[in-house]
C-alpha cells in the first residue's frame, strides 16, 4: 500500500470551505464528514481534511493561527501543465481566493499560488523533469 498524507487544516465555516473546494473541482468522502470535519480528496494518496477551529483546537494545546496573518505551511500540488496550474488559480480566485504573488515561470517550472478563504497558502506547480537544471554546487 501506498504512503498516503492527510494534511490538516482548521477552517472559519466548514460549509463554505465545502462550497469553495467544490468549485475547484475537489469532492469530499462522506465517510468521514459531519458538522465538525470533512475529508477533500486531492488524489489516491493525498487529503485534506478540513477541520472547524473548535475541534481542531482538540488535537493540540497549542495555538492556532490566524493564516490571514502567518503562515506556517504551503501546500503545493503538481500539475500536468502550465494551463492546469492557471486554470486551478483562476477557479479559486473566482471562488473568493487572494493572489500573494503572480505566477513565476523558471523555463523548466512554473508555479502560482492562491490563499483560500481561511488564509491557507495553495501552490499548484508544472515542472519539465527533463528541463531541470544540473546541480551546481559540488
Amino acid at each position: 500500500m501506498a504512503t498516503q498524507i492527510f494534511v490538516n487544516l482548521a477552517v472559519s465555516d466548514l460549509n463554505r470551505s465545502v462550497e469553495f473546494f467544490t468549485k475547484l473541482g475537489y469532492t469530499f468522502n462522506p465517510q468521514f464528514t459531519d458538522e465538525k470535519a470533512t475529508c477533500m480528496i486531492i488524489s489516491d494518496t493525498i487529503y485534506v481534511m478540513l477541520l472547524t477551529r473548535t475541534f481542531f483546537q482538540t488535537f493540540t494545546e497549542k495555538e492556532i493561527i490566524d493564516a490571514h496573518k502567518a503562515i506556517e505551511t504551503s501546500i503545493a500540488i503538481s500539475a500536468e501543465s502550465k494551463d492546469e496550474v492557471n486554470a486551478m488559480v483562476d477557479k479559486a480566485v473566482a471562488a473568493g481566493a487572494t493572489v500573494p504573488n503572480p505566477a513565476s515561470d523558471y523555463g523548466f517550472m512554473y508555479q502560482h499560488s492562491f490563499d483560500d478563504l481561511d488564509g491557507h497558502h495553495w501552490e499548484y506547480v508544472w515542472m519539465d523533469p527533463n528541463g531541470v537544471p544540473e546541480h551546481q554546487g559540488q
